[in-house]
C-alpha cells in the first residue's frame, strides 16, 4: 500500500507533526553538529541559528519550498585556513585536549576572521540571488563551468585530506605511542560510519554519521575515556555563546570562492526537492527566493558567532523516504533545534566527545567532500574527449594541489583560492573563444551562401 503523501502546504496533527519533526531534526544532527565541533565552538549557538535560519528561509521562501538549513560544509578547509592565518592554537596542535582559557580565547579570536568571512560570502549571496532574480542563471556555468567547478569542490575535501591523515595522531597516547583504546574508538567510529551508509535502511539509512557518532561515543565510554564533568558542571538551561564576527580582506578572500560552490549546491538541492515534491520550486518560490533565504541565513549565522548554512540533503531523502514535504512539520524542526541551543546539558554533553571519534568520522568525511566534487562531473556528463574540458580540470586541479603562491600585495591566493580563480578565468577565455568561433562559422557560412 502506497504511502499518503503530505503536500507542502498540509499541517499534520500534532501528534504526527512532532515526531515527524524529531525525525528531521535527527537527520540533520549528527552533521550539523559535526561542523562546530570541527571548529570547537559552541555547538548551542549553531544549533540555535540552524533552526533561526530555518524559519527565515521559510518564510522568505512563502513557505513553498521545504528546506532544513545545517551547517555547511563547503566553508570548512577556508575557515580553517583562515583561523591558521590568525593563530588558533589548533593549527599548530590539531590534538590539543583541555585548552587554558588563554588558548581558547585566541582561538576563538581567529574564529571570529572567519565569522567575518561568512558574513560576507553570505551577503555576496544574496547580490547574487538579486542577479539570478534580474538575468537567471545560466551564466554560473559560463564563469565556472562544470569541468571546473568540479575538480574546485574536489578541492575542499583534498586540501582537508593533510588534517584526515592527521587523525592517525588522535589514536596515540599520551607518551606519543599507539594507545589500543583509541585505535578501537576510532575503528568503530569509522566503521559504523562506512558500513552505516551502505547497510542501514529506512529512517536509519539517512543518519548513518549520528549513529557512527553514538557507537564510538558508547564505545569510548565503556573504555573509561570519556570525563563527565563539563555535564556535571554545567546548568540545564543557558544561553549560546554569542560572538561578533571581525572583518579583513584575506579572510574574506580566502572565503569568496566557496560562494559559486555553495550556489552549486543549492540549485542542485531545489531542482531535488522539486522532483520529489512534484513542483517546480525554481520557478515558484523562485531560485532567487531560496537562494536569498539561504545566504541571510549564512550572513546572520557568521555574524553572530555559528557557521554558515546550506539546505540539507539529509532532509531531503527524509522527505524521499517518508512523502512528506509540509513545511511545518521542517518548521517544528527548527523550533526544536532553537530549544536543544538554550540547555546546556546538552551541549556539555557533546562537547564530551573524544578526539578519536571526531577522527574517526572526519577520515570519511574529507574523502566525501572531495567525492562530492567527482559527482559534479559524473551528473554534469562532462566530456572529456573534448580538450577544452581535459584543460579546465587538469589546470585546476594541479594548480590547487601544486602548492602554489600568488601574492597580491598583502592578499594571498593559494589552493582551493587560487584554484577556483583561475578555473572563473580560464572559463571566461573558454567562453569568449566559443563564440568568437561561432561568429566566424556564420561569416563563413554567410560567405558561402
Amino acid at each position: 500500500m502506497a504511502k499518503r503523501i503530505i503536500q507542502v502546504n498540509e499541517r499534520p496533527p500534532l501528534g504526527q507533526a512532532i515526531p515527524l519533526s524529531i525525525q528531521h531534526m535527527f537527520a540533520m544532527f549528527g552533521a550539523s553538529v559535526l561542523v562546530p565541533t570541527l571548529f570547537h565552538i559552541d555547538p548551542a549557538i549553531v544549533l540555535l541559528m540552524n533552526g533561526l535560519g530555518t524559519l527565515f528561509f521559510i518564510f522568505i521562501t512563502k513557505a513553498k519550498a521545504p528546506a532544513y538549513l545545517g551547517s555547511s560544509f563547503a566553508f570548512i578547509a577556508p575557515a580553517l585556513l583562515v583561523m591558521a592565518q590568525h593563530g588558533s592554537p589548533y593549527a599548530t596542535n590539531p590534538n590539543l585536549q583541555n585548552p587554558t582559557a588563554e588558548q581558547m580565547a585566541q582561538h576563538m579570536e581567529a574564529f571570529s576572521y572567519a565569522q567575518g568571512g561568512f558574513v560576507a560570502v553570505g551577503v555576496l549571496g544574496c547580490v547574487l540571488a538579486l542577479i539570478i532574480w534580474k538575468f537567471g542563471s545560466r551564466w554560473i556555468d559560463v564563469v565556472l563551468p562544470p569541468a571546473a567547478m568540479g575538480p574546485v569542490v574536489a578541492l575542499i575535501g583534498l586540501e582537508l585530506a593533510g588534517n584526515a591523515a592527521s587523525t592517525g595522531g588522535m589514536l596515540a597516547g599520551e607518551n606519543g605511542a599507539i594507545d589500543g583504546k583509541n585505535v578501537a574508538v576510532f575503528t568503530v567510529t569509522l566503521c559504523v560510519a562506512v558500513f552505516g551508509s551502505i547497510l542501514f535502511r529506512k529512517f536509519f539509512g539517512v543518519i548513518p554519521i549520528l549513529i557512527a557518532i553514538v557507537a564510538g561515543y558508547v564505545t569510548a565510554v565503556c573504555l573509561c575515556m570519556v570525563d563527565f564533568t563539563a555535564i556535571q558542571q554545567a546548568n540545564v538551561i543557558s544561553l549560546p555563546k554569542f560572538q561578533l564576527a571581525k572583518f579583513d580582506i584575506n579572510s574574506i578572500l580566502t572565503m569568496l570562492p566557496v560562494l559559486l560552490v555553495i550556489a552549486s549546491e543549492h540549485i542542485g538541492h531545489q531542482i531535488v526537492t522539486s522532483k520529489i515534491v512534484g513542483r517546480d520550486l525554481l520557478k515558484d518560490p523562485g531560485l532567487h527566493r531560496s537562494l536569498l533565504g539561504d545566504n541571510i541565513s549564512t550572513a546572520v549565522s557568521g555574524l553572530f558567532g555559528s557557521v554558515p548554512t546550506t539546505t540539507y540533503g539529509e532532509n531531503i531523502g527524509v522527505m524521499a523516504m517518508t512523502k512528506v514535504y509540509s513545511v511545518w512539520v521542517i518548521g517544528g524542526a527548527a523550533v526544536l533545534s532553537v530549544i536543544c541551543g538554550f540547555i546546556g546539558s546538552f551541549s556539555a554533553l557533546i562537547s564530551t566527545i573524544p578526539g578519536p571519534v571526531i577522527g574517526g568520522i572526519s577520515f570519511l568525511l574529507y574523502g566525501m567532500i572531495g567525492a562530492s566534487g567527482l559527482r559534479i562531473l559524473v551528473d554534469s556528463k562532462v566530456d572529456y574527449g573534448r580538450a577544452r574540458n581535459q584543460a579546465l580540470t587538469a589546470v585546476v586541479f594541479v594548480t590547487g594541489l601544486s602548492g602554489i603562491t600568488v601574492t597580491l600585495g598583502d592578499v594571498q591566493l593559494s589552493g582551493m583560492v587560487l584554484a577556483c580563480v583561475v578555473g572563473m578565468v580560464m572559463g571566461i577565455c573558454m567562453y569568449v573563444i566559443d563564440r568568437f568561433r561561432l561568429a566566424n562559422d556564420y561569416e563563413e557560412n554567410e560567405s558561402s551562401d
